[in-house]
Order: C-alpha cells, then structure tokens, then sequence
C-alpha cells in the first residue's frame, strides 16, 4: 500500500537538494548589507520632509520615540534627496528576487512542528514570522507606492514608517540569534546537517552556486531596468520605473513631472497674467505682486534638479527667478529670514500646502521660479511660480503658489 503523499509539516514534504544553511546564509548577509542601507535611507527620507517644522509636512502624526532621530534638512550638497531616495527605492526594486529566494528557502521552518522547542527557539520563530510579514508588507507598499501612484487601503506615508519599523526590529532581532550559525555556515559550508536539509532530496536539476546566479541575475535584471529613472541619458532603459519613458514633450520645460495642472485642477483662469497676484505676507504686513511686478524684481539663476519620493530624478534644470530670501524682506525679514508657509492653487493631491524651514528660505539657491531653461514656466511645471529649493523632495517644491507667509508656522 502506497505511504500518504506528505503534509508541508513533514520535512519529507520539503525535497529541493538546493535548500541548506549555506544556501540562506548567503542570502542572508546579502539582504543583512541591503536591508540596512534600505532602512537606513528610508529613515533619511522621511527627515527630508522636515517633519517638526510644520503639521502640514508631518504624515505620519504620533510617531513619538519613533522621531528620536529626525533632524534639520540641509539645503546642501543639491542632489542629496536625489541620492538617498534615488538609492532607496533602486536598492528596495533590486533586492526583491534576493529576498524571494530568502523566503523560499526558509519556508520549511513556517510550517515546523512544535511550533516552539525552547525559549531561544521561540524568540526565533516570532522573529521570522514579523520579519516574514514586515517584509513582505514594506516591499509591496513600496513597489506599489513607485509604480501605481499608491493604491494600498490607508495613507502610505504611516503604513510604510510603521512597517519599517517593525520589520527592521524583527530584522535586527533575527539577525543577532542567526549571525553564528550564518559564520559557521560560511566558514564550513560543507556540514549540511540543518533542519532546512531535506532528508529525501530529490535529484538536482542545478547547483547551489547556479541558484544563486539566477537570483543575481534576475537582480540584476530588475537594476537595469530601474536605475535609468535617475538619470536622463538612461531614461528609456528604467521599464520598471515610474517616468521611465521618453520625457514629457521637448524643449527647455521638457522633463519629468509629478503631476500635471490638470490632475491637480489648476484653473487656467486663475493663473491668468491679468489675474494672477502672488500675496506675500509677514512682519512687515502683506504685498500683493502680479507675475510682472515679480519679474521686475532682482532675478537670480540655480542649477537645479527635482527629485521625487517615487525614486525618479531629473538632471539640473537652469532655474530663474526671484530669491525666497528677498522676497522675505520685502515684508519686513531682512537678514535672517524666518521658516515659510506656501500655498498652492492646486485643488487635488497630497502637499497643497508646505513649509520651509528658515535654513531654506535663506539659501542663495532657493527661488520661486519664473521660468526653466530659458522659457516661461509650462503649466505642468507650475506656472505662473514654483517654488525651487536645494536638496528638497520635489512635493516641497511647491507649483502654481498662490500664497507665502513668512514667520512662526
């Protein structure tokens, strides 16, 4: 009479020759290098948005201990936000295959029987099933975030910080109970006795060191076809990417947007040139000043770029227009101008409104923006005025401004 075919609480269930702790533990010290850099700058991420300036910036209210690291955004070197996100969200998209195979490898333990044999063994099992779930969890929000413009139920902004934070702790914790069997591992790859062995492996179809070229591959795969976003020469290859066709239109407004006048419901009437009034308030009182007014005031040049959450980037964009820090004084704020309060006309989306630190407002770089590259700006770019500010995400580079307050947010 023929035996039951096997349940996965069976090892015999479990026949891969592949699985063994030298397997995992490459995977391991792979994603122990990647996850910690992903970690590292996710946190530098949300820092960027300067979150204890102003409410309006902080989308993850109630963080408490969790905010123990936050500090003033620099303005300087420019590209900062462009790097730390850019390697964020091409680092997390790159290590997917990396930590499928991780999971695949280590499946059998889910399903191990009893659930717990000592205290250590107990700590360890919590500690994959949150690194399981936390993981799981933070890569598909995240993928989900770049790709979709975010579908997942509830704002991105908490789910994502939360989850990291409770995926990095299981992670940190797994990490210190598994470094001595992954060095063992290491070190005598050839002692394969490990309850992730199986005890009736079928034949192999491919060696260990040829799985772990496949996962590299497709790795590397998943790079090629991500990284472009970040730079304009190699725009085209990021299929993955969000922005990684050809650029929007041609010509000197002819690159990346986040979202368009029409998405953010920009009533052409509104920005019209006999219409339009920027209104600037602050110590000194409130100036009214249309778009001509504006650009008969001192205007100065910044090499730019803009830099998005979703990990896309432009290259420097020759910006032209009036220093946030004269317009400050022009409502009594001279010398060290105060933290700033933008509101756009935009009617949808997230950041209508932000806040600048007083760091930024004083920074020669920092403009609203009368034109790019020589032209009036285009309305998907946020004419009549945009704000411009170094090193910034590019949601706190405010389109279509409608308003400035100067002083205590």
């Amino acid at each position: 009479m023929r035996d039951d075919p096997p349940l996965p609480f069976s090892p015999r269930f479990w026949r891969s020759p592949l699985r063994g702790p030298w397997f995992t533990s490459v995977l391991g010290l792979v994603l122990l290098v990647g996850v910690t850099v992903l970690f590292v700058t996710g946190l530098v991420s949300y820092a960027a948005y300067n979150p204890d300036l102003s409410p309006v910036n902080d989308k993850t209210p109630g963080k408490g201990i969790l905010g123990f690291y936050l500090f003033d955004w620099p303005t300087g070197p420019p590209w900062l936000y462009r790097l730390t996100q850019g390697v964020h969200v091409t680092l997390g998209i790159t290590l997917i295959p990396v930590l499928l195979a991780k999971l695949w490898s280590v499946v059998p333990r889910l399903f191990a029987l009893p659930p717990a044999r000592s205290l250590t063994h107990a700590l360890e099992r919590i500690s994959l099933l949150l690194l399981v779930g936390g993981g799981l969890f933070e890569f598909v929000t995240g993928v989900l975030n770049v790709q979709l413009d975010y579908v997942f139920p509830g704002s991105f902004y908490p789910l994502h910080f939360y989850g990291a934070w409770v995926f990095f702790a299981a992670f940190v914790a797994h990490a210190l109970l598994k470094t001595p069997t992954v060095l063992r591992s290491l070190r005598h790859p050839q002692e394969e006795e490990n309850d992730l062995v199986s005890p009736e492996p079928a034949d192999p179809t491919v060696s260990r060191r040829g799985a772990l070229w496949f996962v590299g591959g497709g790795s590397l795969l998943l790079f090629l076809t991500t990284v472009g976003q970040s730079f304009d020469g190699l725009r085209r290859t990021a299929l993955l990417a969000p922005h990684g066709g050809a650029d929007p239109g041609s010509g000197p407004n002819g690159f990346q947007i986040n979202k368009t006048a029409v998405y953010a419901g920009i009533d052409p009437a509104e920005t019209a040139e006999d219409v339009w009034r920027l209104v600037v308030v602050g110590r000194a009182g409130t100036v009214r000043l249309s778009r001509a007014e504006l650009a008969g005031l001192p205007l100065h040049s910044s090499a730019l770029p803009i830099a998005c959450v979703e990990g896309w980037s432009t290259s420097d964009q020759w910006w032209r227009g009036v220093r946030l820090r004269d317009l400050a004084a022009l409502v009594g704020h001279e010398g060290d101008p105060p933290d700033l309060f933008v509101e756009s006309l935009q009617r949808h989306g997230a950041f209508r409104r932000a806040a600048l630190s007083a760091e930024q407002v004083a920074d020669p770089r920092s403009l609203l923006a009368l034109s790019v590259n020589g032209e009036d700006l285009s309305p998907d770019h946020g004419h009549p005025a945009r704000i411009i500010v170094p090193a910034a995400p590019g949601v706190l580079n405010t389109k279509w401004v409608a308003r400035l307050t100067f002083g205590d947010l």
